[in-house]
């Protein structure tokens, strides 16, 4: 584990910017309160309104101003931004769409990356935008390991892992050839084994293709107490304690997920997974201030 970088994703690149970008600046200043060896490997999640976005549905629009300042940020600090362009329910015609080809055009530097489920959209996005780096996404549902291998042996950058396999030994001991190239999902609040997991994946691509803000899941396994200590009872979630045998197996990807939760779920998360133990309270009561800080330049005429 000793002298090994560990690369961490984390989401909401528009919901959750300021708090990403806290965090990044933070790392940056103060190294010795973050674990030994980690990096911020992209930040994922979409612009609102996207129709090729899946997983959580995200309504609204950014202006080209926005997009650009955004990808900006995260850019300038050597951060990737990650499209999660995972909607299950797209067709030929939904590929000219404007929004989406303009979010493309401008962060085609060779730098962002995109996830992909559907062969329509990777094709054409392999076609017309070559630079961009393709990640498998954990919207697949692959759980066989003959089709995780499949996977792998195509160019995908990173195949992210479905987070029922997470303590799956069998399975992680046949991907070991390939773990730096497995992303894991170490804190989803899914039920493992869940038989309506697919069908939910494709409601939610139905309802940003269709705007229907209306078009609500009936989860069987909703669980209405979102918080972190929740999560970590949960039996997908991978505890700091386990993490470091990941790590000395080749698993350096981990990406934390928080699309669609508080934000004090996202902070925790951070909290837990990023910083050594006993500087939580310092780092939380810096990023406290930085949020609250007022804008550069308020308050001046």
């Amino acid at each position: 584990m000793a002298d090994k970088k560990v690369y961490w994703h984390l989401p909401g690149f528009c919901y959750f910017r300021a708090l990403n970008h806290a965090m990044i600046m933070l790392m940056k200043e103060y190294p010795n309160c973050f674990r030994d060896g980690y990096r911020i490997g992209s930040v994922y999640g979409t612009f609102p309104g996207a129709i090729w976005n899946g997983g959580r549905v995200v309504m609204g629009i950014a202006g080209k101003r926005d997009i650009e300042a955004t990808l900006r940020l995260y850019n300038s600090k050597g951060v990737p931004v990650r499209f999660t362009w995972t909607n299950s329910c797209l067709e030929e015609k939904h590929l000219q769409d404007t929004y989406c080809n303009l979010i493309m055009r401008l962060a085609d530097n060779g730098m962002n990356q995109v996830l992909v489920n559907t062969p329509v959209l990777e094709e054409y996005i392999r076609r017309e935008y070559p630079r961009f780096p393709l990640i498998s996404s954990t919207t697949k549902r692959i759980v066989e390991t003959g089709r995780l291998m499949e996977e792998l042996e195509r160019d995908y950058f990173l195949v992210v892992l479905d987070y029922d396999l997470n303590h799956n030994q069998d399975v992680l001991r046949h991907l070991e050839p390939e773990a730096g190239r497995i992303e894991i999902l170490v804190n989803e609040v899914c039920t493992p084994g869940c038989p309506r997991r697919a069908e939910h994946y494709a409601q939610q691509s139905r309802a940003q293709l269709e705007f229907d803000v209306k078009d609500i899941f009936a989860c069987p396994n909703a669980n209405p107490n979102k918080t972190f200590a929740e999560c970590q009872k949960r039996p997908a979630f991978i505890s700091n304690e386990e993490i470091g045998d990941y790590i000395d197996r080749g698993f350096v990807n981990f990406k934390i997920a928080g699309r669609g939760m508080p934000q004090q779920y996202v902070l925790d998360a951070y909290l837990y997974f990023l910083v050594k133990d006993g500087q939580r309270d310092f780092i939380r009561e810096r990023i406290r201030r930085l949020l609250t800080a007022p804008p550069q330049g308020a308050g001046k005429r």
